[in-house]
C-alpha cells in the first residue's frame, strides 16, 4: 500500500542528479577522484585522520575485523540487537559469535556489564552498534577493551556525526564502520565507509578493498603507475566514483538534515511525554545524535499486541518498522544462541515511527494520534 506518512524520506534531490551526471560525463566512473574527495571530507567531518571508502558497511566491518587478526577459533562479542550483517562479519572469519545483551528497555545498547560477563580466554574483540545514533557507553566498554587487550570495532551505521562526549561515533574504538545503504542518514544507494586514526590499519584496508593490488586502476590511467604487483589475499570491496559524487553531495546536506531530525524528534517527547503506556528510548539523553530512527516501546506488552497495534496504524496510512528483529534467535544463528532477556524483550515491544527531517508538527500530531488510539483500543 502507498503510505501517507512513510517510515523515511530519501533526501534526494537534482544536487544527487546532477553529482551524477557530471561523474559519468566526465569518463572516470569506478574508484578514483570523487572517492579520494568523499573519503577527505567524510573523514574531516569526523575529526578523523582516515577513511576509507567501500562498497557497503557490511564489507567494512568484515575488513575491520581481518585486520584487527581476527582468525578461526576467536571469539567477538557483539550485540544482537542490530542488523545481521555486524555478527555475520564474525562468522565470514569462522569466529565466534558471543551475544552480548542490551542495558534497557530505555538504553538499548549493548551492556558493559554482559560484555564483562562474555569474556572468555578467547575472547579478541567487541563489536559495539550505536542504535538510532545514540552512543553506547563507550568510557566503561573501553576500559574493559583495555583490561583485556581487546579490539573495539564500532558499528556507527545508524550515527554520522553524532558524539559521546565531545567525540564522533566511530572514532573512539580502533576503527569504526558506516553504512550508507538507501534508508540511511547519508544515502549513496549502497556503500559504506571505514575510520581509523591508524594509519597502518587504513593502509590495509586500502590494499584489502582491491584484491591485494599495490596500484589501482585511476592510478595507473593517470599515469602515477605502471604496474602493480598481488601482495596478498584481498577482495573486491571498492567504491566506485558514481556512488562517491552521490555521498558528496549527501554530505553537503548532513548537518542541516540533522538539525531537522532534532526538531522532529523534540516534538515526539513532547507529544509522548504523559503517555505512561509509552516507553522512548534514550528520552533523557543530552548530546548531539543523528537521530536515525525513533523507536518506542509499548509497555507492558508483548509481541501479539505489538503487531496487533502495527497493523491498526498501518491501515492509517502510517509505516512503522521494528528494528531489529534480535539476531540470536535467527535458525541460522541457532548454535550461537543465548539467553538474552532484555533483548527478546525489548524486540517484542519495540515499534520504530516514521523519522525524517520533512516531517512537520501536523505529521507527528497525526501519528501520535492514531499510536495513542490503536494502544488504547488493545
Amino acid at each position: 500500500m502507498a503510505y501517507k506518512i512513510p517510515l523515511f524520506d530519501l533526501n534526494f534531490d537534482e544536487k544527487e542528479a546532477q553529482a551524477a551526471y557530471d561523474v559519468i560525463k566526465s569518463g572516470w566512473i569506478s574508484t578514483g577522484p570523487m572517492c579520494l574527495a568523499f573519503e577527505k571530507k567524510f573523514a574531516e567531518m569526523l575529526e578523523t585522520d582516515n577513511a576509507v571508502s567501500l562498497a557497503n558497511c557490511t564489507v567494512a566491518l568484515h575488513l575491520a575485523l581481518v585486520i584487527l587478526g581476527i582468525k578461526e577459533g576467536d571469539e567477538v562479542i557483539v550485540p544482537s540487537l542490530t542488523f545481521v550483517a555486524t555478527a555475520n562479519a564474525v562468522r565470514y572469519l569462522n569466529a565466534t559469535p558471543v551475544f552480548a545483551d542490551i542495558c534497557s528497555l530505555e538504553e538499548p545498547t549493548i551492556s558493559p556489564a554482559d560484555i564483562k560477563a562474555k569474556i572468555s580466554p578467547n575472547t579478541k574483540a567487541i563489536v559495539v552498534m550505536h542504535y538510532a545514533g545514540f552512543p553506547c557507553k563507550m568510557d566503561e566498554i573501553m576500559q574493559i577493551a583495555r583490561e583485556h587487550n581487546l579490539k573495539v570495532v564500532e558499528d556507527a551505521c545508524h550515527g554520522p556525526l553524532s558524539e559521546y562526549k565531545g567525540k564522533k561515533l566511530g572514532t573512539i574504538g580502533d576503527i569504526g564502520c558506516f553504512s550508507f545503504f538507501s534508508n540511511k542518514n547519508i544515502s549513496t544507494g549502497e556503500g559504506g565507509m571505514l575510520v581509523t586514526s591508524n594509519a597502518e590499519y587504513a593502509e590495509r584496508a586500502r590494499l584489502l578493498r582491491s584484491h591485494g593490488m599495490t596500484t589501482m586502476s585511476y592510478q595507473r590511467a593517470s599515469g602515477h603507475a605502471t604496474e602493480y604487483d598481488v601482495v596478498t589475499l584481498g577482495y573486491n570491496y571498492r567504491m566506485d566514483d558514481i556512488h562517491a559524487a552521490v555521498g558528496l553531495a549527501q554530505l553537503d546536506k548532513l548537518s542541516a538534515d540533522l538539525i531537522q531530525r532534532a526538531r522532529v524528534r523534540a516534538w515526539y517527547l513532547e507529544a509522548l511525554k504523559d503517555n505512561a503506556r509509552i516507553i522512548v528510548p534514550f528520552s533523557e539523553h543530552i548530546g548531539f545524535v543523528s537521530n536515525y530512527i525513533f523507536p518506542i516501546v509499548l509497555n507492558h506488552a508483548d509481541k501479539d499486541l505489538r503487531d496487533t497495534t502495527r497493523n491498526k496504524i498501518h491501515a492509517q496510512g502510517i509505516q512503522t518498522s521494528v528494528h531489529y528483529p534480535a539476531v540470536h534467535r535467527f535458525s541460522s544463528f541457532n548454535s550461537y544462541y543465548l539467553d538474552l532477556p532484555i533483548t527478546d524483550q525489548f524486540y517484542n515491544t519495540t515499534l520504530t515511527l516514521p523519522m525524517y527531517a520533512r516531517l512537520n508538527k501536523s505529521d507527528i500530531q497525526d501519528i501520535i494520534t492514531n499510536l495513542s488510539e490503536s494502544t488504547t483500543c488493545n
